[in-house]
């Protein structure tokens, strides 16, 4: 059996904490770990080879941190260079394993990064039901034991017979009305559809190209064509572009004739709104979840976070409050569906505010620019233990670096030197630069720029390890 993390998306229903540079599967949501690591975490018990982890092409660094923390191996890990959906997305994981030829037919349980699972052995007990399934002939889902009449998940209805532990799929319905999903959840037929699920890769790709065959071909060339960088594999970005955009859902599930689905009842989320995060977190006396500085007085059933300041509340109910360091949400709960109108507006206005954090993660670490000016700025910059960022230099802006914990070693035109601890140096406009960790502690300094024009676009990179240049 071999994992296929899904770790596409952008999570705008959880603005302003998800962003599309740093989406909600990356962060931590409800434990310490990210809902990606979490994923992977819950396989820990089963017997597994190495998964194969696929994800936009922007958040490259940021998937393989967090596999770094775990210290986890992967097969692969796949750059889109744009979303296609998940049918393209499992037939690119195909070809991977077919062209890594360490397995003839393996059992792939495709996982998307951002669900919660709350109990993790009903999970594994469903997963060994549809692995029995799958090495029978299905294409396998899992379906969620449905607990309110949810209007933005999908259904399935299920045959009457269990069949080893599965039951076949009669069909699969759109997200319904309100009246609809009460009807629904008086029955036992019908489940939600969680976008998980098993079967082996063979069948996989005989069903996609009975149905699908414009999908198999331009997913494999994408891959067939693919070009490796570092620890990524990045895939061609002009033949990918013309693969169809569709879910296996519609591509494969709703016509093959070998469905199942096994239903799983395991506190499973898609945390798809922060009412969403608000049902699966833990709570107080008073229905409230509170994260960060936060006092909170009368006040009931709320979702609160503080990630940079005090929050306080008074005679509040029903309301989710996220503070971050550069954006405020208040909103009803029951309205947090509608987050996404905000994100829309933001993205129509083209403010940065849509896209990215005030702290932006880069390949060597991070930085959070923490205040500007007409023409300053001030950036606090972490770099991580043998880091280096790129051989650069900047037409309109010079660069003032005071290093108040490790060590840097920095070049400033001919010359390298080490700067250490209280110590500072300056970087002129038009000097060639670059900026490097040697230490084995993260390196933080402050960053004060000033100029004429202080945009990151104002960088000219001359070498980059990278592969930015």
């Amino acid at each position: 059996m071999i994992p296929v993390i899904l770790s596409g998306g952008s999570g705008s229903r959880l603005w302003p904490l998800s962003r599309s540079t740093y989406p909600k599967q990356f962060l931590a949501m409800n434990s310490d770990f990210s809902m990606f690591q979490e994923t992977l975490r819950r396989l820990d018990d089963l017997k597994h080879d190495d998964p194969i982890v696929i994800c936009n092409a922007e958040h490259r660094f940021l998937a393989a941190e967090k596999l770094r923390q775990m210290d986890s191996q992967t097969q692969a890990i796949i750059l889109e260079p744009m979303g296609r959906n998940t049918a393209p997305a499992i037939a690119i994981a195909v070809a991977a394993l077919a062209a890594l030829n360490k397995h003839e037919d393996p059992i792939l349980l495709v996982l998307p990064a951002d669900h919660v699972i709350q109990n993790t052995g009903q999970f594994h007990k469903a997963i060994r039901k549809a692995e029995k399934l799958a090495k029978a002939g299905a294409l396998v889902t899992f379906g969620i034991v449905a607990d309110q009449p949810h209007t933005g998940y999908g259904y399935i209805k299920r045959g009457e017979k269990e069949i080893n532990g599965g039951f076949e799929v009669k069909r699969f319905v759109e997200k319904p009305d309100q009246d609809t999903a009460t009807k629904f959840l008086s029955s036992d037929d019908y489940l939600w559809n969680s976008g998980m699920f098993m079967f082996r890769a063979s069948r996989f790709l005989e069903e996609l190209e009975k149905y699908q065959p414009e999908v198999l071909s331009s997913s494999t060339t994408a891959y067939e064509k693919a070009a490796q960088d570092y620890d990524f594999t990045r895939l061609d970005g002009e033949i990918f572009a013309k693969c169809p955009s569709i879910s296996i859902d519609y591509a494969v599930m709703e016509h093959t004739k070998d469905a199942r689905v096994v239903p799983l009842d395991a506190g499973w989320s898609d945390i798809g709104s922060w009412s969403s995060l608000w049902d699966v977190c833990d709570k107080d006396d008073q229905g409230n979840t509170l994260t960060g500085d936060i006092i909170a007085l009368d006040t009931q059933n709320s979702y609160v976070l503080a990630e940079d300041k005090l929050v306080t509340t008074i005679g509040v109910n029903d309301l989710v409050i996220v503070d971050t360091k550069d954006a405020l949400l208040v909103a009803h709960k029951h309205k947090s569906e509608d987050v996404k109108k905000i994100v829309d507006h933001l993205k129509n206005a083209e403010r940065s505010e849509a896209t990215i954090h005030r702290e932006v993660y880069r390949s060597w670490g991070k930085y959070d620019s923490i205040g500007y000016g007409e023409r300053d700025q001030v950036k606090r910059i972490t770099v991580n233990p043998g880091a280096k960022l790129s051989i650069q230099m900047h037409h309109h802006r010079a660069e003032h670096w005071i290093v108040v914990k490790g060590s840097a070693r920095v070049t400033e035109g001919e010359e390298i030197f080490m700067v250490h601890e209280n110590e500072s140096t300056f970087i002129p406009i038009g000097t060639i630069h670059a900026l490097e960790n040697p230490g084995k502690i993260p390196l933080e300094m402050i960053e004060v720029q000033s100029g004429s024009y202080l945009g990151e676009d104002d960088i000219v990179r001359l070498e980059d390890k990278y592969g930015r240049a």
